[in-house]
């Protein structure tokens, strides 16, 4: 275990690899149930033009809540459960990555950055097929007429199709037009949005923390001090990268095949405003994302120490 000045660090060789795994699913899911409506607001909020549909995160929120319900809020949420997979994914390529960078530098920085950028490349391979589809769910409804694709009804009841039927009917439509390629639409965009944002984030999270770290009481609970600087770091981090992850939404739903003409077509359109779109939602979902996830992380990685380690660290 090594320690970086008051924070100490737990790294991958200190862990009980299955309580890590076991105890990794149920974090996942937990999270992203709790922040999924965030996602498919900010989905929603940078995919229309202009404010055709929405004004804002909160009239957004009231909006689809009157009309769809609490199910409107949770539309793709199945099929977005998948990406459980990605995030256990994620988590091994860090912490494999970190202890391999750490046999050539010592430096925090260098290892969160290089492993950040690296566990998100692997991740997002993983996950952008699962966002393809669960964001052309997330568009229907209210949104609907901003996506190339439409739920069709059953013909005997004139009733849209259940969860995995809408799925299904998703699924197919999209290969039907793309083949296997639309499914991968905006992968390049979802790498440029990611990998610099999950690269940013790490060495952003450790610094703060180690701030922190210089300023509270010495009998101060790390966790306390980690679970301020996940959320410091998460702003900073979204407020870097947001321009792309508006570029990124708007590729994926469109359909279109081009970075460099979508950013041209934003600029047009709305300004260098267009940018921001999404950016309060996406901030106010990263906050508590932050929160949960670091007091979650760290406190998996507390409970999945190899036993022999459990009496010899104190927090």
């Amino acid at each position: 275990m090594h320690q970086k000045g008051n924070i100490q660090i737990i790294e991958w060789e200190d862990l009980d690899k299955k309580k890590f795994y076991s105890f990794g699913i149920f974090m996942t899911m937990t999270i992203r149930a709790t922040v999924y409506p965030a996602t498919l607001i900010r989905t929603r909020l940078q995919v229309q033009r202009g404010k055709s549909l929405y004004n804002g995160t909160f009239d957004a929120f009231f909006k689809i809540l009157r009309s769809e319900g609490v199910r409107g809020l949770y539309r793709g949420f199945m099929v977005n459960t998948f990406t459980l997979i990605s995030g256990q994914t994620y988590m091994t390529t860090y912490e494999l990555v970190r202890k391999y960078v750490s046999y050539y530098s010592e430096n925090n920085t260098v290892k969160s950055l290089v492993a950040g950028g690296l566990a998100s490349l692997v991740a997002q391979s993983i996950t952008v097929p699962i966002d393809v589809v669960s964001q052309h769910l997330m568009m229907q409804g209210q949104g609907e007429h901003l996506t190339r694709f439409r739920l069709s009804s059953n013909t005997e009841t004139g009733k849209t199709k259940k969860v995995f039927g809408q799925t299904r009917n998703i699924v197919t439509q999209i290969f039907a037009a793309d083949g296997f390629p639309g499914f991968y639409r905006g992968y390049g965009a979802s790498l440029l949005t990611y990998i610099p944002n999950s690269a940013v984030w790490w060495p952003f999270y450790h610094f703060y923390a180690e701030q922190l770290s210089k300023l509270a009481p010495s009998d101060c609970p790390h966790l306390i001090l980690q679970a301020v600087a996940g959320p410091l770091a998460a702003v900073t981090a979204a407020t870097i990268t947001n321009p792309m992850d508006v570029i990124r939404a708007r590729v994926q739903v469109e359909g279109t095949t081009s970075i460099t003409e979508t950013f041209r077509r934003l600029i047009e359109e709305e300004g260098y405003f267009g940018f921001t779109k999404g950016l309060s939602a996406r901030i106010i979902s990263s906050i508590p994302t932050a929160i949960v996830l670091v007091v979650g992380y760290e406190t998996l990685k507390k409970m999945s120490l190899r036993p022999e380690l459990v009496d010899s660290r104190h927090w």
